[in-house]
């Protein structure tokens, strides 16, 4: 993140970032490297580390959450009691996103509460902690100015973009569901529709995120390409099958890099071995990138990331992540410059099957300081059938966790299509509240 704002902080206006954790050694460690980075991008971007919410909040404009709460092994523990159940365990879907729910909602709340009282009065929130959309369903239900962020949708439509062999700001297209749940339409290049040229692509099955997808997916999808977690709805079996075959789940593979990784930077000065710290960095890092999605599809990544030297790091374009797409929209409200962008938003009418006040992650404008989010039509009916059994699920699970209310949760869990067994949904509610009933308010 700090790359990605100390690159923009001129044509934004950012004058000061400021680097929030409650964990001392991260901060110490990960903060520092951040801070060095924006240094040698943008010196004069002040760089703060801090510990304390309410300093690091202290009059914000722009608040970006990306908190994983419990940490690594409440997201072990998450996938060890899912997978007693024989269901998927991917740690922001299915039971595993709900148990994810019921850590982030609550911290997040008191984040907020936090923020209205000592932010700008008009700062807004960029939610990317997960589950991105449960999160950000809660938080705007309870009047929070938050709009969620993920980098998934705008990571295809850049490789779609590449693939076509166009510059990103030439190609559009339309995209439209829940968070980790969209599917993408309408591809144009300057204005002119482009859609037979892109579902017939020759390199659309292995250039893309579409990699992981059969290629007669889209005769179900009725032509529309899908957001890479709807593999887990659509081939939740494969998925179990092949992650059971691997020595190491998703979950215990990112501990033990994160494990090295801190080992790794605790060993060394940040601040005064810079290169080496920039290496570890990458070495382990690219270890979680590379192997994302690989053991669950059985199919290697689209890119395959390599370490940079500090130098190469540096003076490399920065391609953004969740940061790149808050910053893009922090400078079209600046800039009142009109700007097309995936965002987490109410969805307002725009899909007409859903209330107003449901949160939905679709193709916005953003213009005038106004965000629009696009309105949708004919969208198939096998496509809308599970937005609304999902969104369903959402609504519920949203309201168990703000009221602590054992009934509801059941209830959603046994609405997922990743649950779906009333039984199983009662087991897991009971485990999800032994294990983490502290957060919040005492469950009834």
């Amino acid at each position: 993140m700090a790359k990605t704002v100390a690159t923009n902080a001129a044509k934004t206006g950012i004058k000061q970032l400021v680097l929030q954790d409650n964990d001392e050694f991260k901060l110490n460690k990960y903060g520092i490297l951040a801070k060095e980075i924006a240094r040698r991008i943008d010196p004069d971007l002040q760089v703060i580390l801090e510990t304390s919410p309410e300093i690091a909040l202290k009059d914000c404009d722009y608040i970006i959450s990306s908190i994983r709460v419990g940490g690594d092994v409440s997201r072990k523990t998450d996938q060890q009691i899912v997978e007693k159940y024989n269901l998927l365990a991917q740690e922001t879907t299915g039971a595993c996103g709900f148990a994810m729910a019921m850590r982030s909602i609550p911290t997040l709340i008191e984040y907020c509460e936090i923020a209205k009282k000592v932010s700008k009065p008009d700062h807004i929130i960029f939610n990317f902690t997960n589950p991105a959309g449960l999160v950000t369903q809660a938080l705007n239900r309870l009047g929070f100015p938050v709009y969620g962020i993920c980098d998934s949708p705008t990571e295809l439509i850049k490789q779609l973009a590449a693939m076509l062999d166009v510059e990103e700001m030439r190609f559009g297209c339309n995209s439209f569901g829940l968070n980790h749940l969209t599917w993408f339409n309408q591809f144009t290049i300057d204005g002119k529709p482009v859609d037979d040229t892109v579902v017939n692509h020759p390199e659309l099955f292995n250039k893309t995120e579409m990699r992981i997808f059969d290629q007669d997916i889209l005769t179900i999808s009725d032509n529309h390409l899908l957001n890479e977690y709807l593999y887990f709805y659509y081939y939740s079996q494969k998925t179990m099958r092949l992650s059971n075959k691997s020595d190491l789940s998703r979950a215990e593979l990112i501990e033990k890099v994160n494990e090295k990784m801190n080992l790794e930077l605790d060993a060394i000065n940040v601040s005064e071995d810079f290169d080496t710290a920039i290496r570890i960095y990458f070495d382990n890092y690219n270890v979680r990138e590379n192997s994302y999605l690989q053991n669950e599809s059985g199919v290697p990544r689209v890119k395959t990331y390599t370490t940079p030297t500090a130098a190469e790091f540096i003076q490399k374009k920065d391609e953004g992540g969740y940061s790149g797409v808050a910053l893009r929209f922090i400078t079209a409200l600046v800039s009142d410059h009109e700007t097309n962008m995936v965002l987490s938003v109410p969805n307002n009418g725009a899909i007409a099957e859903l209330e107003n006040d449901d949160v939905i992650e679709v193709m916005c404008k953003i213009a005038g300081g106004k965000v629009i989010p696009n309105i949708q039509s004919e969208i198939p009916t096998s496509i809308m059938n599970l937005i609304q059994t999902v969104k369903e699920y959402e609504r519920l699970a949203v309201q168990a966790i703000l009221e602590s209310n054992t009934n509801l949760a059941i209830k959603a869990l046994t609405i997922n299509p990743l649950v779906a067994n009333h039984d199983i949904a009662k087991s897991l509610v009971e485990e999800f509240i032994s294990a983490y009933g502290s957060y919040g308010s005492e469950w009834r």
